[in-house]
């Protein structure tokens, strides 16, 4: 019994029913019991006993009785129909879907087409101001520091007032502009008035050159005064006209105050005084403030001489931060300036980037890794590194269809930060997925996993 067990398992299903069939005429030709058979019965018979007791002792375990017996047999049937549909979809390796679930799952397809791939010279750098966008307040004038207007880190436009000196320095050259203001007016009066006398023959020639030397020197006297209010950065009118505002309000007297402008706009960056402070003289401090704007700042690189003449100026770079904690952050400069000589000590030479600073993220005296872009290299076919996804060990892309999508193995060669250039396996034209390409990638998983179970 357990012989006959074993070799109902070794037959295929398609054998077993055939089997079950003939017992079952047997059985009806001699009413319920079993029959003989004829000589080709006979035969065959013998020949499946002979494969019978073959099967048994090549395999000489038991199998249990009951429903175990049905459940390893379908467990066969199963094996064998799986591996068939696994066969077919290796061989297609497409995915079918509609218009719609492309969009939905946002799917986005590109022609593939030539290109350029970039080479890059790795060069480590620290962050400086511009020196174009970096300017120092002086106390131009001998005095004391009556007022601050800013703060450290507070925003200054061009021109604005930022701080207040008491000067007798400034008093003096005000004085003296005013005075020679008054002198030329009244003079100019005199000179018009001997003028009208000689024409009317009422005055002599020798008057009316004494009035026109006087005339002539009191202006140039005002001319000076005004060239010395300018070195001193004080607008001639404007003094004019505090003077008569102070006339109105003689306890409000602007003579000796001296304003000092921001030379650029910015922010102060640094403060070297308070108020008090004795300032101008031999010994005292130079500076009110340092402004700086930061909107554009400068990165500073030291290229060895094997890699300085890869680098030109104007060549575009891309800057990184020197923490591996922020590499999410990037920004592109360019190369302004190489430096022809170099430097006795490292052998290598001063190359200069400016980078765009809107956001005031990349601050002076920080490490940062420059990309410089030292070549391109033209290419027939050059794809996204997001469309290229690894399947079994192999670079494969999704090539769109009709129907959907097909996998399609690719041969890489160069590459650069964002492409890849194709040698193999993929022609100019065809349409692929370039973003979201790794959820083709786990529906075509899906349908593996489908496949083993």
């Amino acid at each position: 019994m357990p012989a006959l067990r074993q070799l109902r398992v070794q037959l295929s299903p398609t054998a077993r029913r055939r089997g079950q069939a003939d017992l079952s005429r047997g059985s009806s030709d001699t009413g319920g019991g079993l029959a003989p058979r004829d000589e080709a019965r006979d035969g065959d018979a013998g020949d499946l006993r002979l494969h019978r007791e073959g099967a048994v002792r090549a395999r000489p375990h038991t199998v249990p009785e009951g429903p175990d017996r049905h459940d390893e047999a379908a467990d066969a049937d199963h094996a064998h129909d799986h591996a068939h549909g696994a066969d077919e979809a290796d061989e297609a390796g497409t995915i079918r879907m509609r218009p719609d679930q492309v969009a939905g799952q946002d799917i986005v397809t590109r022609p593939v087409a030539g290109g350029t791939l970039a080479r890059h010279l790795l060069v480590p750098g620290t962050i400086t101001p511009d020196t174009d966008r970096i300017a120092r307040v002086p106390a131009r004038v001998v005095g004391t520091v009556a007022e601050m207007r800013k703060r450290l880190g507070d925003a200054v436009q061009a021109n604005e007032v930022v701080a207040i000196l008491d000067s007798r320095e400034v008093a003096d050259a005000k004085s003296e502009y005013l005075t020679a203001q008054v002198q030329a007016e009244l003079q100019t009066i005199n000179f018009e008035r001997q003028q009208k006398l000689l024409a009317s023959r009422s005055a002599s020639e020798a008057a009316f050159e004494t009035a026109r030397a006087a005339y002539l020197e009191n202006r140039l006297r005002v001319d000076l005064a005004r060239q010395k209010l300018s070195a001193l950065g004080l607008d001639a009118a404007e003094v004019a006209a505090a003077q008569k505002r102070d006339e109105a309000t003689p306890n409000q007297s602007t003579l000796r105050r001296y304003p000092l402008r921001a030379p650029l706009a910015g922010r102060i960056v640094e403060r070297k005084v308070d108020v008090g402070t004795a300032v101008g003289k031999e010994g005292d401090p130079a500076d009110l403030y340092t402004v700086a704007d930061l909107s554009t700042v400068w990165i500073e690189l030291s290229v060895p001489t094997l890699d300085l003449a890869q680098v030109r100026e104007g060549a575009r770079v891309t800057v990184t931060p020197g923490r591996t904690g922020e590499t999410g952050r990037h920004a592109e400069g360019r190369v302004i300036f190489v430096s022809p000589f170099l430097n006795p000590d490292t052998r290598s030479a001063r190359v200069v980037v400016t980078l765009p600073n809107p956001d005031l993220a990349w601050r002076p005296g920080t490490f940062v890794t420059a990309e410089v872009e030292i070549a391109q290299d033209a290419v027939p076919v050059r794809i996204p590194k997001a469309a290229v996804q690894t399947i079994e060990g192999r670079s494969v892309v999704f090539v769109r269809t009709a129907e959907g999508f097909e996998k399609r193995p690719v041969t890489l060669g160069r590459s650069d930060d964002e492409a890849y250039e194709v040698t193999a396996g993929l022609e100019p034209g065809a349409e692929i997925a370039v973003g979201n390409a790794f959820l083709l990638k786990a529906e075509l998983g899906k349908a593996d996993a489908g496949h083993d179970h």
